[in-house]
């Protein structure tokens, strides 16, 4: 398949992110298109930005999650292939090329994403099937790389905007490969990744209550949505129970800190059980 910069747009969702995205932005090509969903609405963070690059827009938004915001840039594009990233990525010298060249290869794909450099944090989930030397067909893929053909998504059907935070690209891989649709790893195109670096301006507790409320939620409507809600109960038992049992330890030898983590885990996994929205914001 023929990838190059013409029929592609770089698409990164920011919120405060400004000591990261600068390094993400000069990894790639000037000449790239690139759209960023700046979710703190942060007027300044957007002229920076626009004043800074070239062939960029800035659109500033209300923080709806990842999966909305990644749906806002990708329909803003205009090319066939947009390249979901996260701000905290940088690219070496040679990703782009070896992805362009490989795809060649490729008659046909949904999803492409180089390979994490930290080969102990690998960001692929592999079908044990080589394609070609370079080339692993993969089950899914971490959200913070991916390189999707929008013609494969019928309706602009794109990341699940009912989750806020987790899980949505393991949503969106399930989806594809449910439909038939290809997901390639390309294993000679690295690509640097900090995690959980994309915000800088959040309270370390704050953050962490966030994610851990989020991340039960989100286990449970996942797998509700593609299990059935019997299955999901069981797999969100032991962390229910779990959280419950750590609450009660925590208060009684009075560690605050820790009480309030399994609190939030546990009203994310109780929220999303009795069919609320992921609301919980910071």
């Amino acid at each position: 398949m023929n990838l190059n910069l013409n029929n592609l747009t770089f698409v990164i969702v920011t919120y405060n992110s400004e000591t990261v995205i600068n390094k993400c932005l000069d990894s790639l090509p000037k000449e790239a298109s690139k759209i960023i969903i700046e979710n703190s609405n942060n007027i300044e963070t957007k002229n920076y930005l626009e004043k800074k690059y070239d062939n960029i827009k800035v659109f500033l938004s209300e923080n709806d999650g990842m999966g909305s915001s990644n749906n806002k840039g990708i329909n803003k594009s205009s090319t066939q292939f947009v390249f979901i990233l996260n701000p905290d990525t940088v690219f070496k010298n040679d990703t782009l090329k070896k992805i362009f060249d490989e795809a060649k290869l490729i008659d046909d794909f949904a999803i492409i994403s180089p390979i994490n450099s930290d080969p102990n944090h690998p960001n692929y989930k592999s079908s044990n099937k080589l394609f070609s030397e370079n080339i692993i067909e993969a089950n899914s893929v971490d959200g913070f790389a991916m390189l999707i053909n929008k013609k494969k998504f019928e309706e602009n059907n794109f990341f699940d905007e009912k989750i806020f935070l987790f899980l949505e690209n393991d949503d969106l891989c399930k989806r594809t490969k449910k439909l038939g649709n290809n997901i390639y790893v390309i294993k000679n195109a690295l690509i640097d990744h900090k995690g959980f670096s994309s915000s800088t301006k959040i309270d370390k507790d704050k953050l962490e209550h966030l994610r851990n409320w989020h991340w039960m939620w989100s286990k449970f409507y996942f797998n509700k949505k593609h299990y059935g809600f019997f299955q999901a109960f069981i797999y969100i038992l032991p962390s229910l129970l779990s959280s419950i049992l750590k609450i009660l330890i925590f208060s009684i030898i009075l560690n605050n800190k820790k009480r309030k983590i399994y609190q939030y885990r546990f009203f994310g996994i109780l929220n999303s059980i009795i069919g609320k929205s992921s609301w919980y914001r910071i």
